[in-house]
């Protein structure tokens, strides 16, 4: 089996050498994705308005994986505040309410104090 790499576009990934997503077999794991727009490298402000954008980012690279939200089977959440994850449930819930992918949460500090959500997700690409 082949090793496919996705990219996003975003400068990010040439500086610090990532790829948005890798796919292995039927495995896709996507790289931890904040809410920039990569298509202007601009981030709101807002939290769900970010968990949103991280989410539009995820889908992109996994349809260009032959996968989908829907495939979403392990999901990790990263906040620098952990005290405001529940800010993000209705947009998740929107998102991941059929799926429900077992799923973490912890709270570290980002790269960017703009940053106030990172997600990353594995799925498995569609047969």
């Amino acid at each position: 089996m082949t090793r496919e790499r996705i990219s996003s576009g975003s400068t990010f990934e040439q500086q610090i050498a990532y790829s948005r997503a890798i796919v292995d077999g039927r495995w896709v794991f996507v790289s931890g994705t904040t809410g920039f727009d990569y298509t202007n490298m601009t981030i709101s402000e807002d939290l769900t308005e970010q968990t949103r954008q991280c989410l539009k980012n995820i889908e992109e690279a996994l349809v260009k994986a032959e996968s989908g939200l829907q495939d979403v089977v392990r999901v990790l959440y990263i906040l620098p505040n952990a005290q405001e994850f529940e800010q993000c449930w209705p947009v998740l819930r929107e998102y991941f309410g059929t799926v429900r992918p077992a799923a973490t949460m912890i709270s570290a500090r980002l790269s960017d104090p703009r940053m106030k959500i990172e997600i990353q997700v594995i799925a498995l690409k569609k047969k």
